[in-house]
């Protein structure tokens, strides 16, 4: 009789999604102030926090309005697929007759009352983070789907100082209240109106302001699940990760935003963007599922390797339409296929950097695959001292610069910064290729909070840890994707779970099942249980692994997929090879069209992989480029 036959464990409750609540206190409101035919931008930064202040006349105030206005819309985004349901609207109506003798006070009052209550993630902006640099004035922000992350970088060239020393500019790290009043403002930033910019704690920036006259405490109490926090520290934190670096025409990022503003995407077929690359030729940028081929020109691929990597979110790439009349140059910034990318617009003294997560929704399939690439060990602790120490009297190094002055190896060195990352007191400026010191909070955050999204992953973790993890059975089932089959042995139950996932080509899970009690109540509607999770952790190792013997001890691969692709003027032809021990599966034909397969048996393992990396080794010969998703 096995486990799962036996009498079912008592559910478990669900968790309850843990939070963080951060005050934020200012000395006013941030605004736009009119003087005759000067204005000022007036930023309050948060009096708790240190005298961070800076000042001086905007050279060119379009630039920054654009560049601002293109921060906001990141701010303020929220890409989540949102249902049809009219249980919203009839609480609406409810709302709307109960509140019909009240006075605008009292309904703004009730009405803020019931979204605290029905949707408190409504409210979920959390200010920007300013930090004032010797190089740069630095903007950064995360969106409400916790999905964009982006850094707009000002130049102190495009701002004329009008102080010297201190009293000009004190570096530090603060935060503004970017509302809806300040955007209205922003907007009206003209050409020929002198601007001045003013960031800092105190209201003497407002030349308008009456002598003597006294401004409103402005507060806020802003309370974020964790899980917003660690999605805001891990997508900034996967900019320090190897990536391919690849420069496009603004022209070629505008082709393919007209493209996707002009044409809906269809209900079914891909819906990301295969980037082509190709030594010696221009990239490529493919727009699915219509097969679009976008050819750039802003000059030839110069790495070594071809590849293809395949990104989503592009709808989110609209982000950028205010900002990109005015680029010089677009980067792209790609770590693989389903991880984080980063796209930087360099438009003079002005850089902007959007950092997109995997998905629109990355679920936590995805995301497991990224904490496995972050450096989850805990650095040591002299190095981070010493590393945190350097950067806050530099404010901004490279990893190289720090291990020289250092005298430390270089991978300790990387080991520090990535969890001074994590830990919000250092971020990775993309744009610049530097490390610059920024606490995120006024606070510290407690890294043991941070580390894991619930307890369920914590104990998902501990599992493979312990190596109770075992994949039984893994199979590739073509138009479908991957199926897992593992067996999960919790000691401590004196149990056996059977957890099941079905991962499509792009890393999604498409089914999910397993044997303990608390799928069995909940399903996925309170998220994976730590079975799902620790298979999927086993899953993505095993698969690392696989990676990292490419190229090398060949003999030592029983169990790998491969992808190549090739085009031409018919279009893209696409041969796909697995190798499962003693069994080798070919598919080939035009992306798009149902492939031909070819099986083949051997009598061992020896001649499977013979035969396997033979196909390999006459693909690239003939010029086919590797897509397996990384």
């Amino acid at each position: 009789m096995s486990h799962e036959d036996q009498g079912a464990a008592p559910a478990e409750p669900a968790e309850e999604t843990r939070r963080t609540t951060l005050a934020l206190r200012y000395a006013g409101a941030s605004q736009v102030v009119t003087d005759g035919g000067a204005a000022t931008l007036a930023l309050f930064g948060d009096v708790q926090r240190g005298d961070v202040r800076a000042g001086g006349r905007i050279r060119d105030p379009l630039l920054v309005r654009e560049a601002l206005s293109a921060l906001h819309e990141v701010v303020k985004s929220d890409f989540r697929y949102v249902p049809k349901d009219r249980a919203a609207y009839l609480a609406y109506r409810r709302m709307r007759t109960q509140a019909a003798g009240l006075s605008l006070l009292d309904a703004q009052r009730a009405y803020v009352e019931w979204i605290a209550q029905n949707d408190p993630l409504a409210f979920l902006v959390l200010d920007p983070i300013v930090s004032v640099h010797p190089d740069q004035l630095l903007f950064e922000v995360f969106g409400k789907d916790e999905g964009c992350y982006a850094k707009l970088g000002i130049d102190w060239s495009a701002i004329e100082s009008e102080g010297q020393g201190e009293d000009a500019r004190r570096h530090g790290t603060t935060n503004i209240d970017f509302s809806d009043a300040l955007f209205d403002g922003v907007q009206r930033m003209r050409s020929y109106r002198e601007t001045r910019l003013s960031v800092g704690r105190e209201a003497v920036a407002l030349r308008t302001a009456e002598p003597g006259a006294t401004h409103e405490v402005l507060e806020k109490k802003v309370t974020v699940p964790d899980a917003w926090l660690r999605g805001f520290l891990q997508v900034q934190s996967a900019a320090t990760l190897p990536r391919t670096v690849v420069t496009i025409a603004p022209i070629d990022l505008y082709n393919a935003l007209r493209h996707l503003r002009l044409t809906a995407d269809p209900k079914k077929g891909g819906r990301g963007v295969r980037v082509e690359l190709i030594p010696g030729e221009a990239p490529r940028l493919v727009l699915e599922p219509w097969e679009l081929v976008i050819a750039t020109t802003a000059g030839p691929y110069l790495g070594r390797a071809p590849q293809v990597v395949r990104v989503w979110g592009r709808r989110r790439l609209m982000l950028l339409k205010r900002l990109l009349p005015f680029a010089q140059s677009v980067e792209l910034h790609l770590l693989g296929s389903g991880l984080p990318s980063f796209y930087v617009l360099r438009a003079g003294p002005v850089t902007f950097t959007l950092g997109l997560s995997g998905f629109t929704s990355s679920s936590w399939a995805q995301a497991v695959s990224l904490d496995l690439l972050l450096q989850r060990r805990a650095a040591d602790a002299g190095a981070l001292d010493a590393v945190l120490a350097i950067l806050g009297e530099r404010w901004a190094a490279s990893a190289s610069a720090i291990a020289a002055d250092l005298g430390l190896p270089a991978p300790s060195v990387l080991a520090a910064l990535q969890v001074g990352c994590q830990r919000g007191v250092v971020m990775f400026d993309v744009a610049a290729d530097v490390y610059r010191f920024r606490p995120l909070t006024g606070v510290p955050l407690d890294p043991g909070r941070l580390e894991f999204r619930n307890d369920r992953e914590r104990r998902a973790h501990d599992l493979c840890a312990a190596g109770a993890v075992t994949i039984v059975t893994e199979n590739r089932v073509h138009d479908l994707g991957l199926e897992l089959t593992g067996k999960v042995v919790v000691t401590a139950e004196k149990r056996e779970y059977r957890p099941e996932l079905l991962l499509d080509d792009d890393g999604r899970v498409k089914k999910a099942a397993c044997t303990c009690a608390f799928f069995r109540k909940h399903q996925l509607k309170e998220g994976p249980c730590e079975h799902l999770v620790a298979l999927r952790l086993a899953e993505a190792r095993e698969a690392a692994a696989r990676r990292a013997q490419r190229g090398s001890a060949r003999t030592t691969v029983v169990i790998e997929t491969r992808t190549y692709a090739r085009r031409h003027d018919r279009g893209e032809d696409v041969v796909q090879v697995a190798l499962d021990r003693r069994r080798v599966k070919v598919r080939w034909g035009l992306r798009g069209q149902p492939p031909r397969v070819q099986a083949l048996a051997f009598n061992s393992v020896e001649d499977a992989q013979a035969a396997y990396f033979a196909r390999v080794d006459d693909l690239e010969r003939r010029g086919y480029l590797d897509a397996t998703a990384t």
